[in-house]
């Protein structure tokens, strides 16, 4: 009998990757998504690609009657991946009681569920911005977290707490925190993406918004970092990549190999690029020299950050096998299908 894994926010970008993913290891997938930041037609495309049309159950996390009926009725239901989360790291800065709202009472409400109804496996996507800015980089998991530098940065270390909490207080729950670094690309498909809702507030999407001709022109927040060409410098690592990590670590739950009831993993390429770096990437894959405009510093944001990735590589079993440019020509083909609406 295949093993049930709910997917939270499963038609998002990252949710709707691992989904497939999961779904081509013999899993079955269950997804709940208030489409926030999403369309329920992500879920026609996941069959497109997998012939497997995963269930779609729309529902906010924090409604905990509506989740707890919705679990009642998927009773062998035996671990969960939890995406569902606003993300935004500038947003957050203006709306900080919407983050702190949303992003902890859907996870306290989803681990009392988890709880009554005896689900013991929990796959946490979490977020280098836990560690804020580190002291010393590469970023390995055993890096004091720094005060967080957004509300954003700040729900996934309180997310983190809650959980690991849970996991001292219960035995019967395990728990694996996944610390992202920056995913970007799209599926080779092209029929799943990044599909943010109005302006960008990722650089990827910007990017290929930009080479498009949707955004006039990319706004580079800052010239003046610590960093070789003084633009943030980040670790991009492909989202089937990291979506695969997520396969990895829920088996390791399942088949009880967790060497503690709560772990972290960082996952990252162990790479950093600059912005500007990432742009060049863009222009040689796409062909198109993109027009861009160096602005003031964004709120919220890191000077510069890249993982050690050796402890996921060594105890996982997983690396990144996508290059930057691999990664970027998914995320172009992926704007390029989406534009002339072939999906």
């Amino acid at each position: 009998m295949k093993k049930k894994i709910l997917v939270t926010g499963g038609t998002g970008y990252i949710g709707s990757h691992t989904t497939v993913e999961l779904i081509e290891e013999g899993f079955d997938a269950v997804i709940i998504d208030n489409l926030y930041n999403s369309e329920a037609g992500v879920v026609d495309r996941i069959h497109k690609i997998t012939g497997v049309r995963p269930l779609l159950e729309v529902l906010d996390l924090c409604d905990l009657e509506k989740l707890d009926g919705f679990i009642q009725k998927h009773r062998d239901i035996s671990s969960v991946i939890h995406f569902a989360a606003y993300k935004a790291v500038g947003e957050s800065v203006n709306k900080p009681l919407e983050y702190y709202r949303n992003n902890l009472l859907s996870l306290v409400n989803l681990l009392s569920v988890m709880k009554r109804y005896g689900i013991p496996n929990l796959v946490f996507s979490s977020s280098c911005t836990v560690y804020g800015q580190p002291e010393k980089l590469p970023v390995t998991e055993d890096a004091p977290l720094q005060p967080a530098t957004s509300p954003y940065g700040n729900t996934k270390q309180v997310g983190e707490t809650i959980i690991r909490d849970t996991t001292v207080s219960d035995k019967n729950v395990r728990a694996i925190s996944l610390r992202y670094f920056n995913p970007i690309g799209a599926h080779p498909s092209a029929l799943i993406g990044e599909l943010p809702r109005g302006v960008p507030e990722n650089l990827v999407p910007y990017l290929t918004q930009t080479g498009y001709g949707i955004r006039e022109e990319l706004k580079v927040f800052g010239d003046d970092y610590n960093t070789p060409d003084g633009s943030c410098v980040r670790d991009y690592l492909h989202v089937v990549d990291l979506a695969k990590a997520h396969v990895v670590a829920i088996k390791r739950l399942i088949e009880g190999k967790n060497k503690a009831n709560y772990e972290v993993f960082n996952l990252g390429t162990g790479n950093g690029v600059s912005v500007l770096e990432a742009i060049k990437s863009f222009e040689r894959v796409s062909g198109i020299k993109l027009k861009y405009r160096i602005v003031g510093r964004r709120a919220g944001d890191i000077e510069k950050i890249w993982a050690d990735p050796s402890f996921a590589n060594k105890e996982l079993g997983w690396k990144t096998l996508s290059s930057l440019d691999e990664a970027m020509k998914t995320a172009w083909d992926w704007e390029k299908i989406l534009r002339s609406n072939k999906i």
